[in-house]
């Protein structure tokens, strides 16, 4: 059975996304590969979260779809975009890799990790989490359909603990 950032990419695949925006992350390490390899989808490497905001409104100008791959604490950076996605109406589709959770070493991380999931519903994002490998893919389709079938917001968080432990590497 595949891993699952690759049954997350085919998710991805069957809903026809063709951008996507990351900021570079172990998380999503394996996912932002495939995507860079695939001709067929547009990787764009942002240098900040809110950029993908912009992206996910200029490929939907542009029909096209597109998501944003980032770590939770990157939602803290995206808080002023979010509002463009409740004044525009356009579809958002995020996936983020949790931290501050699960055997956090960071304690920086804990902050933002905590307080991800209701700064999202203030900012009227739905939101969904994969705890287990098996949660993802169907989450992802489930999602994409919300958000490509009636221009909603939705961020898939994917939990600390469905990423792994992650450490200090020298």
């Amino acid at each position: 059975m595949p891993h699952w950032p690759d049954r997350l990419y085919a998710a991805l695949k069957r809903a026809g996304v063709r951008q996507v925006g990351y900021v570079p992350d172990a998380g999503h390490a394996r996912l932002i590969q495939l995507c860079c390899d695939d001709p067929g989808i547009h990787d764009v490497a942002l240098t900040t979260e809110e950029e993908g905001v912009a992206l996910a409104a200029g490929a939907w100008l542009g029909g096209q779809r597109a998501v944003l791959l980032m770590q939770s604490s990157g939602v803290g950076n995206c808080i002023n975009m979010l509002s463009l996605i409740r004044t525009c109406r356009f579809p958002m589709l995020m996936f983020v890799t949790m931290r501050g959770e699960w055997e956090e070493f960071n304690p920086w991380q804990v902050p933002m990790g905590s307080t991800v999931e209701p700064v999202l519903k203030l900012c009227q994002v739905e939101v969904e989490r994969a705890s287990k490998p098996d949660d993802v893919e169907p989450l992802a389709d489930a999602a994409a359909q919300r958000v490509f079938g009636a221009d909603k917001a939705v961020a898939v968080l994917l939990s600390q603990q469905l990423i792994g432990k992650k450490v200090w590497t020298k």
